[in-house]
């Protein structure tokens, strides 16, 4: 998942080094079922074969691709998983990123889209569209940081941790010893490092953060981010940083990309009819300053 995983928990965690590294194999486990990068993940045999018929899939990724597919009716499509074809067009999949011919570009749209996948009752998945892929990584993370906490909780009986993935995934189980308003996350600007957005206090929610800090290049002397808006096929624009706060994991992870693709005004339309999700968008212009949005008082320090 091209991140480090880490693990926090209280000093004095019954059982804490064997729960972490329990959590962790997990975690190893996930990353072989769900990369692009290995040709025997499950990820990679579906990409394959479900162009063919229907290809048998495990429960618990077949459940977060039908999570995945109400997540992109949700965000009027901003946040797609079958989008391999569309990074691999724009040079993403190798950290080559390059403008496509436009007839190559127009190529990818064609076969890009949860439009052209169907999930069946009998647990198998089927491509209506040869050429199209499967991309996890704008929900991979927050999926398997949900994992760790439902084992964390069943087999360890541990109620205050916190996970993260390279911080830009995270979530906050129960408070940590003294700090009644939960675990406290910076986060990060974009491109400065002082100051930081702000300071969040997170207990049992989780959290996703979408920038398009390292993965990008510049043509022209504009910048091209690695986060592409599924209904174009060009890069997202307009947004620096998208931090979306939910009860899960795994859908403020796929909600921040969404966020950072339909930008501030959507950001706010879409947590009005969901009081669960919060947000912090700082848009992509000069001096800019974070919009907060359903952040209750105590719960964001700026």
């Amino acid at each position: 998942m091209a991140t480090t995983f880490e693990i926090a928990l209280p000093l004095g965690t019954l059982n804490a080094i064997s729960a972490a590294e329990d959590a962790l194999n997990l975690i190893d486990d996930l990353e072989a079922q769900l990369t692009v990068y290995r040709e025997t993940s499950e990820i990679c045999r579906i990409n394959e074969m479900a162009q063919q018929g229907p290809v048998t899939v495990e429960q618990g990724l077949f459940q977060l691709l039908n999570r995945s597919v109400k997540l992109t009716t949700e965000t009027n499509g901003a946040f797609d998983l079958a989008t391999g074809a569309l990074i691999k067009a724009w040079g993403f999949y190798r950290r080559e990123g390059r403008i496509p011919p436009l007839k190559e570009l127009a190529a990818a749209r064609e076969v890009s889209g949860m439009k052209h996948v169907i999930l069946n009752d009998n647990q198998t998945i089927k491509f209506r569209r040869p050429g199209l892929e499967l991309n996890l990584g704008g929900i991979g993370k927050g999926y398997a940081i949900d994992r760790v906490v439902e084992l964390l909780q069943s087999k360890w009986g541990i109620t205050s941790a916190l996970i993260h993935g390279g911080g830009s995934s995270a979530f906050a189980l129960g408070c940590p010893p003294g700090q009644p308003r939960g675990w406290s996350i910076a986060l990060k600007h974009p491109w400065n490092e002082h100051p930081s957005l702000g300071t969040v206090y997170l207990k049992d929610r989780g959290l996703g953060t979408s920038a398009a800090t390292f993965q990008f290049f510049e043509y022209n002397k504009k910048k091209y981010g690695h986060l592409l808006d599924p209904r174009t096929g060009w890069p997202a624009e307009r947004t620096a940083n998208a931090t979306v706060m939910a009860p899960t994991a795994t859908e403020a992870d796929a909600l921040s990309t969404a966020f950072f693709v339909l930008g501030k005004q959507s950001a706010i339309e879409h947590c009005r009819t969901r009081s669960e999700l919060a947000a912090v968008i700082l848009p992509d212009e000069p001096d800019a300053r974070p919009t907060t949005i359903g952040l209750s008082p105590g719960r964001y320090v700026p």
